[in-house]
């Protein structure tokens, strides 16, 4: 699936306040209710996160973001944050099993 990075609008250089937004589809597809977290493994990086999704905010209908520090800082070691305001970068999301996911750096043409 194809994700949207977010931020909160405060570009931290930490990498708080930023996640990756998914379509209510993709969500509704791929996630499952009765999770509590699902593990993120990010492309280069060799250790995986726990994401909160038993929130409602993420299950709402205007905020279907994940959002974690790791997340941010991913996006800026790989220079995909900060990004010019309305122009966040697409990355893939690949379910890999259950509620384990694979975020990678979308390549041209995909």
């Amino acid at each position: 699936m194809i994700v949207t990075g977010w931020n909160n609008g405060d570009h931290q250089k930490s990498g708080a306040g930023y996640g990756i937004k998914l379509n209510a589809d993709d969500r509704d597809r791929f996630f499952k209710r009765n999770w509590e977290t699902i593990i993120l493994e990010m492309e280069g990086t060799p250790d995986s996160i726990k994401v909160n999704v038993a929130k409602p905010s993420f299950w709402g209908t205007t905020c279907k973001e994940l959002i974690n520090v790791e997340i941010g800082r991913w996006l800026i070691r790989n220079r995909l944050a900060p990004w010019k305001k309305g122009f966040p970068p697409k990355l893939a999301l690949i379910a890999v099993k259950s509620n384990r996911f694979l975020l990678k750096k979308q390549n041209d043409g995909e």
